[in-house]
């Protein structure tokens, strides 16, 4: 055992020669990552090699008694890392999650999560995992050269995993304070940096908020759809004397408001509306969809024509067709694209006995977008009610096609066949 510590040049040969063996196992653990992760937006993978430098002071502070064995290169468990930025909060412990499922977990260490509201600095889940075996293969490097660098037994990888904001905060902050080894200790500069990062931390939030009522509504307008395209298919089997398949009715989901602190808002508005809507109460979802209209409050085309949708969604479940078709008119004239507010029509005129209007507004839907199974179908029994039953059974094939293939095709197809056999 060497009694003298080696000098600086020694430890960064021996430092530097394990470089290759670092990049080798990084490149092989971040490919795997991109792999393991699955998270929609995708998050950004950055990795890297710590720095001869950072290593030198790092090493020099906390292994120092270790340094003495020249022969062997003294680990640190941020050899090698991986950074995992992520769009939203919720992101974070969806990752975690995912690398505790599919590595062996050293630690996991939620830097930042102690600071008072007075503090900055910045926030992070750091998550060391072991280097997995199939991450090991170094067969693009020499084997003579392998055989002379054994992988460290203490060797791991520390993967950080940070939402955009946090990544943003971590790296000024990295320039400003840590690289230069420099703490503020003027009182009016400290409360500016807590300021910005508490600036960031209520975006992230307010992001998430955001994210949050986003998937609630979502839920809430496709309940809606599927709900109005029931009551359509119930209506329409019974006239056309087509197997209905049915479905157990579920319990709404309880939205809840946009925020305590948005009362009143257009957004809140929608919100109490919707879970009228899907309560049943019907009148009340109505009265707060004209309410919205009514208001004077400045909204965009493409607002006003989902308010206009969804309240011509209510008057259809009141069984008011004109009133519905009106408001599904209104709203596909507020958007040049209006695919959906336009088959609405054709379903509310088909339901009316209008089968000529209703072929019409389901032709117009599938130009502009050709791909709704639905459209075909229903397509197919307005030229079924027309007597145009080749068309019928070609939009019926079409509508297959497309993966829609249940119980009320079926019966029209029988009934197609039944036409077809009496000519």
């Amino acid at each position: 055992m060497n009694s003298e510590m080696p000098s600086k040049g020694k430890i960064e040969e021996l430092y530097n020669s394990y470089y290759p063996i670092f990049s080798c196992i990084l490149n092989n653990i971040q490919s795997a990552l991109s792999e393991t992760i699955d998270l929609n937006p995708r998050p950004v993978l950055k990795s890297r090699i710590k720095s001869f430098k950072s290593y030198y002071q790092k090493v020099l502070r906390q292994r120092a008694d270790k340094i003495y064995h020249t022969d062997q290169l003294v680990c640190l468990t941020d050899m090698i890392g991986v950074r995992v930025v992520c769009a939203f909060l919720e992101d974070i412990s969806v990752v975690v999650k995912q690398l505790s499922d599919n590595y062996s977990v050293r630690e996991i260490e939620r830097k930042g999560s102690d600071h008072n509201f007075k503090e900055f600095g910045y926030e992070s889940v750091h998550v060391l995992i072991d280097i997995p075996s199939d991450c090991l293969d170094l067969s693009v490097l020499s084997a003579d050269y392998v055989k002379s660098h054994p992988i460290p037994k203490e060797l791991c990888c520390e993967i950080q995993v940070r939402t955009i904001l946090q990544d943003a905060w971590a790296e000024v902050e990295h320039e400003l304070i840590y690289k230069t080894e420099f703490t503020p200790f003027d009182e009016p500069l400290r409360r500016k940096l807590a300021c910005v990062n508490a600036s960031l931390s209520l975006a992230d939030t307010i992001f998430q908020e955001i994210r949050d009522y986003q998937k609630k509504f979502q839920r809430a307008v496709d309940e809606r759809r599927e709900t109005f395209y029931k009551q359509a298919d119930v209506i329409t089997d019974k006239e056309n004397g087509l197997a209905s398949s049915g479905s157990q009715k579920k319990e709404p989901e309880k939205i809840g408001r946009a925020s305590p602190y948005v009362r009143g808002t257009i957004d809140d508005m929608i919100l109490r509306a919707l879970q009228a809507h899907n309560s049943g109460n019907l009148d009340l979802a109505v009265s707060v969809y004209t309410e919205i209209i009514s208001s004077g409050e400045k909204m965009n085309d493409t607002v006003l024509s989902v308010i206009h949708k969804h309240r011509g969604m209510a008057y259809f479940a009141q069984n008011k067709y004109k009133e519905a078709l009106a408001d599904f008119e209104k709203s596909a004239g507020l958007g040049k694209d209006n695919f959906r507010s336009i088959y609405y029509m054709g379903i509310v005129h088909s339901v009316m006995g209008n089968e000529e209007k209703a072929l019409e507004a389901f032709t117009k839907s599938l130009e502009i977008n050709g791909f709704q199974s639905h459209a075909y179908y229903r397509r197919a029994l307005s030229y079924f009610n027309l007597n145009e039953y080749q068309k019928s059974l070609e939009d019926l094939a079409s509508a297959a096609r497309l993966g829609l293939d249940n119980e009320e095709c079926a019966s029209l197809r029988a009934k197609l066949n039944k036409k077809f056999d009496m000519m």
